[in-house]
């Protein structure tokens, strides 16, 4: 009976020991290493995972370091574009053949960012990204600015406006507005000076006092400060980056200050676009009158038009049909 006692005793710590070599993390995780590495040579094996494989070099895009230019200073990067062949496998492999429409993309980050670069002043975004936005600076023209919103909310779009702080102290209810619609809200001084002839303190003044203005008005902190009539030097773009913003200027002016024909305009703000194109303007009536035509313009012209903060963002733009919850196979340009 005692032997008998002590076999079922053993046979049982046998089972309890075995049970737990088993189940012990560092066991589970080997198993786990085990059966994935058994399945990735399964799938190497497989001519359809080979086929993805060849064939994804085609797709490459390379990313886009952000970089000092000569002539446009601060351009932005963007982000790359590969095949994620895993994924495109996984959606291809019940058919067992390949099909371009079932490719899955991921997006690659380039290694140099726009923070990364030293404080320099911001023309337009990358060439590569068919994005443009308009740039609206507001220190007058109340009477034109419901135009304005009314036509860009008929289109859907929105873009960034560049507040005075002294406009904003007297007109906080369209400031208010200016938020309420969507758009993005950028610094344009308080009092409109010309920023290249202030000392350090009064830069400093003028940005200062047009951010709490702001924060205070709207709750919004901006992150672009748009010098007023384009006048800047090295001192103002890094006392704006001081405060955590970025500088920008323009690449394509509407010139609408100066009342011209909007049609004349429109056709020569079109004949300057590009990709990436930050676009001046101001409430005016020319560019209250013409900014339809300017929309469709642009976007004939296969653009997208968003904020400044997209147009300088690193992400990618898909343009034409997205397949599946694919980033699409159909490439920027």
């Amino acid at each position: 009976m005692k032997k008998k006692v002590i076999h079922v005793s053993v046979f049982c710590l046998i089972i309890i020991l075995s049970f737990g070599a088993v189940q012990n993390p560092f066991t589970l995780n080997y198993i786990g290493e085990l059966k994935s590495e058994s399945q990735m040579v399964l799938k190497e094996q497989d001519s359809l995972y080979e086929e993805i494989v060849a064939r994804s070099e085609s797709y490459l895009q390379p990313a886009r370091d952000a970089r000092i230019d000569k002539v446009w200073k601060a351009i932005p990067g963007y982000n790359g574009l590969e095949v994620d062949v895993e994924a495109s496998y996984d959606k291809m492999k019940k058919l067992n053949v390949f099909d371009e429409k079932r490719l899955v993309f991921k997006e690659t980050s380039p290694n140099v960012h726009l923070d990364d670069l030293a404080p320099s002043p911001i023309y337009k975004g990358n060439e590569h990204k068919p994005v443009v936005t308009f740039l609206v600076n507001v220190a007058w023209g109340n009477e034109y600015l419901p135009d304005i919103l009314k036509t860009l909310k008929k289109h859907e779009l929105h873009t960034t406006f560049f507040l005075d702080g002294s406009w904003v102290k007297n007109n906080p209810n369209l400031a208010t507005m200016l938020k309420e619609e969507g758009h993005e809200i950028g610094n344009h001084a308080y009092s409109h000076p010309d920023m290249s002839k202030l000392t350090v303190s009064r830069i400093q003044e003028e940005i200062e006092k047009t951010n709490s203005v702001i924060e205070a008005t709207i709750d919004v902190t901006p992150k672009w400060f748009a010098p007023p009539s384009g006048s800047f030097n090295q001192t103002v773009v890094d006392q704006a980056r001081k405060h955590g913003m970025h500088t920008i200027l323009w690449s394509v002016d509407t010139v609408d200050w100066r009342k011209p024909n909007p049609s004349e305009m429109v056709n020569r703000v079109l004949s300057k676009v590009h990709n990436g194109a930050m676009i001046l303007m101001h409430p005016t009536e020319p560019t209250a009158e013409g900014l339809e035509a300017l929309i469709t313009g642009i976007q004939e012209k296969g653009y997208r038009i968003g904020t400044v903060s997209e147009v300088l963002s690193e992400e990618r733009v898909t343009l034409g049909v997205t397949l599946d919850d694919n980033r699409g196979t159909n490439f920027d340009n």
